[in-house]
């Protein structure tokens, strides 16, 4: 994500030119100036002189400059509204993850509905369904860059083992596919869909995740550097009956990308060629240069997986695993993680109507078209740097209203979603990797003070002292030693931790 301008955010590359809107508006302000420069030129050299009234001008000029900025901040809304949904399913994983990890006990006996399991079985199963956390967010962010089904290289090795057909017994007829599944294939690679197909310890898949048949000769000098960030090694290395996808696969740079006056000569370019040209699609441009965004599809991957969540939810409660407060809390933290992907598809389905979007465009294009027979009497030859600047001012926050009304795909202003999805793998982690010890495995320690600053001794010391023995009473010595030690620890943190002017 730019935080900040990223022309001024570490070193100046071609690249980042396109996190700025001039490779959206150069047609319209290149239009616009040769308006100017057609006025100028007329007026002069003529007797025609090309001069009108300027009075709509200001009238005119108030109104669009209001409406723009209301343009403006709704779309600047819609991206903070992103974000915000965003750290809504980073806090939910985590609680989910928490209470997973914690309050789902790992010693299992027969009683009613509970099935005896060892201990290696329940940590096995309580990691598998915090990586379903960590898969709900990865396919949220593919389902929000119109990226359908689950064959991509971190989202696949997290839900490949769950069930695939409804009837166990027939494995290997398509109409049985779940709807996760089914709704994944794409008709070119066949349903074989068999458990066995995973990687063994000896021998990794060829087809693990496409890297090899996607690579190319930059990729592969890339990949050899000695510092190469490749997060997908993290996950587990399961096969596939077919090649799985980046995780991140954004829109190749072109030509028409870092000199975008070529765009004028594309449709020449595209009748010599046979085929479609291959920027079409994500992160193509129209034919006035602007970037055609993708649209949000149909994804019932984040449902599914919320179904699963849902359904271990009702597996702790009618075990009788959870208590009835954390089965609340865990069902809470899973609706949360639906609402969220609710709003988020709100954001991205849902942009200004066409009507209020072609209507003020329409408007600053009159604008902008009069704006040269407005003020030559007045600027004469300076017409032609005043319209081009003006029509580079109003069309550039024109074209950012429209840039980030949808934050989710690859433009350097969108929202980082890998970032948000890596941050959350690594939290889950590291909530996994909590050995969850009883409180006297770590309080008793010589590395605690817990009196401190009025009684710097460890807890070992306190415990063999003779301050505090037989504070097992209200009303005896060693609990009223205790309050004077507490009470002296308030006033002494709140005398050092003032400033007295």
């Amino acid at each position: 994500m730019v935080a900040t301008n990223p022309l001024f955010r570490g070193g100046f590359s071609i690249k980042k030119f396109n996190a700025t809107v001039i490779n959206d508006i150069w047609p319209e302000v290149l239009f616009f100036t040769l308006v100017a420069t057609m006025v100028s030129l007329v007026s002069d050299m003529t007797s025609h002189k090309l001069s009108i009234s300027s009075a709509l001008l200001t009238v005119l000029g108030t109104v669009l400059g209001l409406v723009i900025s209301f343009r403006t901040s709704s779309a600047y809304e819609r991206y903070q509204d992103g974000r915000k949904m965003w750290t809504n399913i980073a806090i939910a994983s985590r609680n989910l993850a928490q209470l997973i990890w914690i309050h789902v006990p790992v010693e299992r006996v027969d009683k009613d509905k509970q099935k005896k399991q060892t201990v290696v079985e329940s940590v096995i199963e309580k990691k598998s369904m915090v990586n379903l956390v960590q898969a709900f967010s990865v396919s949220v962010k593919h389902f929000l860059r119109g990226e359908a089904g689950v064959y991509y290289q971190d989202l696949y090795p997290l839900i490949a083992h769950l069930p695939r057909y409804a009837n166990s017994v027939s494995r290997t007829d398509a109409a049985m596919l779940l709807p996760l599944w089914q709704a994944s294939e794409d008709g070119e690679h066949p349903y074989e869909h068999d458990i066995t197909h995973r990687s063994s310890p000896n021998s990794a898949p060829p087809t693990i995740n496409g890297k090899e048949d996607n690579k190319s000769w930059l990729q592969s000098f890339s990949k050899s550097r000695k510092n190469t960030f490749d997060p997908e090694k993290a996950l587990a290395s399961v096969n596939s009956h077919r090649p799985l996808k980046p995780a991140r696969n954004p829109p190749k740079a072109t030509l028409y990308d870092y000199v975008p006056v070529f765009l004028i000569f594309k449709p020449i370019i595209n009748l010599f060629k046979r085929k479609k040209s291959t920027s079409e699609g994500a992160g193509a441009r129209n034919s006035l240069g602007r970037k055609v965004k993708p649209q949000l599809g149909e994804s019932n991957v984040p449902l599914e997986v919320t179904l699963f969540l849902s359904n271990y939810v009702g597996f702790l409660l009618r075990s009788g695993l959870v208590q009835p407060a954390i089965a609340t809390n865990l069902v809470s933290n899973v609706a949360t993680l639906q609402d969220t992907m609710s709003n988020l598809e709100r954001i991205g389905n849902t942009p200004l109507p066409f009507a209020y979007q072609a209507h003020l465009r329409m408007s600053l294009w009159i604008y902008l078209f009069l704006l040269p027979f407005q003020i030559w009497s007045a600027f004469h030859y300076l017409t032609i740097p005043g319209t081009a600047f003006a029509s580079f001012l109003l069309l550039g926050f024109l074209e950012i209203g429209q840039e980030i009304e949808n934050p989710f795909n690859y433009d350097l202003n969108d929202l980082d979603l890998d970032h948000f999805c890596l941050s959350i793998q690594r939290e889950l982690h590291e909530i996994t990797a909590h050995t969850s010890p009883d409180p006297d495995e770590f309080v008793f320690s010589g590395w605690n003070q817990p009196f401190a600053p009025a009684d710097r001794r460890t807890a070992e010391e306190l415990i063999q002292s003779d301050d505090y023995k037989h504070a097992d009473r209200a009303d005896s010595p060693g609990m009223s030693n205790i309050r004077t030690v507490l009470l002296k620890s308030w006033r002494d943190v709140d005398e050092m931790t003032r400033h007295h002017h």
